[in-house]
């Protein structure tokens, strides 16, 4: 069903997929329920600004999402921030933006630990987090050696599970405030602007977190092959997706705001809405943290197995050694070695780092990559055209800017092990491919 085939290049996929599957797709991929692990953070960083920093994350999203759709149309098969701009801007800038990615993909599952422990501790409290973090770890790396793999169907069943829970606390949590009196006249606009408490510094140092409810969209363009009308659709389902996690993500924060003011600090930041489903009954404590415990856990375990094949993808094209990072286990087809490497990053990182500070060195990643895209549908589609339109000027531009204005806005702490990172890898990538006359691939092989 999935394949047709033709004469002259045999099967090829069937794009069956239409504008709503891709935008399903891009929902499941990046969650509905993305806010709410890193609300605390989000809240303490922006000092009760949390609804202002997901609009405008959404924004930045929105621009860098066209980017993506025009360039998947560009390369439909690649699909890769990598290629993009290796291939529009020059090997060099292309191999910053694939380090910048493989950084992502390190500290993906890293976070998803660090969240994970937090949360069962708070159910647990007899192990402290420091097992529960050597536990997450371990269990992710033996499911990965193994071979596990969710499958679509029970992804889309996490996904209306967790659409359920969502529905459970919009419900619970108007019936809260509306149960309360509010002699505040400005008790439902202070989620978006309290004059108390504002700073545009904060503002945007919160923003700069809140791209991470947004990581993932791009994977959208990863099905250009099989989309109906990929040229239109590819792009389109991208900032449609952005659009709907974005209002949902408002949506989901504002309740959380108004149930539990800024002002008042929370028992646990990592885990702070879990608390505010709580307070707005009783049972959803429960619910919301073994929600929010299932997604994360899928997402850390999915999350290293991506890092483990990108960096099989590197050691099969000799960008690292061969003969450790392009292995694979004969029993379960998995690159082993690979999997036992960033389990050993994640293990030790999640003692060193904190979840905020983990999410904001994966934006470091994450926005250097994505206004590498920018800059790539920039020179593609305005600066090689000889017909200059403003369509094609004015969307990677503003994208490029603000992707940078939100990572100036990163941590102090962030921006330096980041950039040690980023130095690091560039001074490799010099070495390995004396002075960027080779290229370096950091293409994830498929499944």
């Amino acid at each position: 069903m999935g394949k047709e085939t033709t004469t002259d290049s045999g099967p090829r996929l069937r794009r069956t997929l239409t504008l709503r599957d891709l935008i399903l797709y891009g929902v499941i991929v990046i969650q509905p329920v993305a806010p709410m692990s890193v609300f605390g953070v989000l809240s303490e960083r922006g000092k009760g600004h949390v609804v202002t920093a997901i609009l405008i994350a959404m924004v930045a999203m929105l621009f860098t999402g066209i980017s993506y759709g025009r360039m998947a149309r560009a390369y439909p098969s690649a699909g890769s921030a990598f290629t993009y701009v290796a291939q529009e801007i020059h090997p060099a800038a292309g191999y910053v933006t694939g380090w910048s990615m493989v950084m992502d993909y390190m500290l993906n599952p890293l976070i998803c630990t660090i969240w994970c422990a937090q949360q069962a501790h708070d159910f647990a409290p007899g192990l402290p987090v420091w097992g529960w973090k050597i536990i997450f770890a371990s269990v992710f790396t033996l499911l990965n050696i193994r071979g596990v793999k969710t499958s679509a169907r029970i992804n889309a069943g996490m996904a209306a599970g967790m659409g359920a829970v969502i529905v459970v606390i919009f419900a619970a949590g108007v019936r809260y405030i509306f149960g309360h009196s509010h002699a505040d006249a400005g008790f439902f606009t202070r989620p978006f602007y309290d004059p108390a408490t504002f700073s545009t510094g904060a503002l945007f140092g919160c923003t700069s977190i809140a791209v991470l409810t947004y990581i993932g969209f791009d994977g959208i363009s990863t099905l250009s092959e099989e989309a109906e009308n990929p040229r239109r659709n590819i792009m389109l389902a991208t900032v449609l997706t952005c659009v709907a996690i974005g209002l949902l993500s408002a949506a989901e924060v504002y309740i959380a705001q108004l149930i539990w003011p800024a002002r008042e600090a929370f028992p646990n930041v990592d885990t702070a809405y879990v608390h505010v489903a709580g307070r707005a009954w009783g049972p959803l404590f429960a619910v919301v943290g073994f929600t929010l415990l299932l997604a994360n856990f899928g997402s850390g375990m999915g999350a290293q197995l991506g890092a483990a094949r990108l960096l099989y993808g590197m050691g099969r094209s000799n960008a690292l050694p061969k003969s450790f990072f392009g292995a694979v286990d004969e029993r379960h087809r998995v690159p082993r070695n690979n999997v036992f490497f960033v389990g050993g990053i994640v293990l030790v990182g999640a003692f060193f780092l904190s979840y905020g500070l983990g999410a904001e060195m994966l934006n470091f990643g994450a926005l250097i990559a994505f206004m590498g895209v920018n800059a790539a549908a920039l020179v593609r589609y305005y600066i090689r055209t000889e017909e200059k339109k403003l369509g094609d000027l004015i969307p990677p531009v503003l994208g490029f800017l603000i992707c940078l204005g939100l990572w100036l806005n990163l941590s102090r702490p962030a921006k330096i092990v980041g950039s040690i990172w980023m130095i690091a890898g560039i001074a490799f990538g010099v070495w390995k491919t004396r002075g960027f006359r080779e290229q370096l691939s950091f293409e994830a092989p498929p499944e």
